[in-house]
């Protein structure tokens, strides 16, 4: 138990690491750039479109456009994609940490105009913390790179409980501990509650 806690907490301190930074840029938004950088902007034509991309929707676009952002060498988590119907115009943002993209597809034309901006490491730390989340989770994880991370971090919270608990289990055992440790821990609890009693009343 004692090797399992601490290889166990070895391998999950860098994820534990990036969520307790990343909280900084949360609560204090003016850490990270408030004017992201340009990275430039292209056009690309003869995008392979499919005829019925006017008719669908939600998931079903963003897979259907993959193949056309693959061809005009974009990749990244596809967002909210706005249609723009009297200009026959698609709005595609795509993230990837520290960079946004946005692609402007002209449907008619089979073209598209790309910019890029570089937003920085502090941004890219707010969007690995936000994601994944409960907004817009039947679009999100298209990207291969963020599903991984949605697995990584699934299991970071799974280690860390298992970390917690193990590590109050070998306390216990430590006899000489217990008087303080049990104090620290009516200590944290009684922090916690009443911070949650104070924030719901």
């Amino acid at each position: 138990m004692r090797d399992l806690h601490l290889y166990f907490g070895l391998f999950i301190s860098p994820f534990v690491l990036v969520f307790a930074v990343s909280v900084f840029f949360l609560v204090h938004n003016w850490l990270p750039k408030a004017v992201p950088n340009p990275a430039g902007a292209r056009s690309v034509s003869d995008l392979p479109l499919p005829a019925n991309l006017d008719q669908l929707s939600g998931r079903e676009r963003i897979d259907t456009l993959k193949p056309a952002l693959d061809w005009a060498h974009v990749q990244g988590e596809v967002g909210w994609i706005q249609h723009l119907a009297k200009e026959n115009r698609l709005v595609v943002p795509v993230t990837v940490p520290g960079r946004i993209t946005t692609v402007t597809i002209d449907v008619a034309r089979r073209e598209a105009w790309i910019e890029e901006q570089r937003t920085g490491l502090a941004s890219a730390l707010v969007a690995l913390h936000k994601s994944p989340g409960p907004h817009l989770v039947g679009l999100r994880m298209n990207w291969f790179y963020m599903r991984v991370w949605y697995w990584l971090a699934d299991v970071t919270v799974y280690l860390l409980l298992f970390v917690t608990l193990s590590g109050v289990y070998l306390w216990y055992l430590l006899r000489s501990e217990r008087k303080i440790g049990i104090a620290l821990l009516a200590a944290g609890a009684v922090s916690v509650f009443s911070l949650v009693y104070a924030l719901v009343h």
